[in-house]
């Protein structure tokens, strides 16, 4: 799911983000995106990546089944995700 940053946020984007409770996650590759989990497990979280002038949200449900490979079971959209992105943008709207 996209959320798009106000025209008036004055934090940037990393600063934004942790402040609504995410921690970055750097892979190998050394791309970082940020987590935040539900129970405290590795397993689900919501997962951001941070792009140009937006944040990239999705929910990981659970980890890849084959060795070696990057996918997952990802949710985009839904009930769950749309709170999550609603709770962001009210985060954003009063701190940025």
């Amino acid at each position: 799911m996209r959320i798009n940053f106000p025209a008036n946020v004055s934090l940037d984007s990393q600063h934004l983000i942790k402040r609504c409770g995410y921690a970055e996650l750097r892979r190998k590759t050394g791309e970082t995106s940020y987590v935040r989990r539900l129970r405290g497990y590795q397993l689900p979280r919501f997962h951001i990546y941070i792009k140009q002038g937006f944040f990239n949200l999705h929910l990981d449900q659970k980890a890849p089944i084959y060795q070696g490979i990057v996918a997952h079971s990802g949710e985009y959209d839904g009930e769950v995700v749309e709170k999550e992105a609603e709770r962001i943008k009210q985060i954003i709207n009063k701190n940025g």
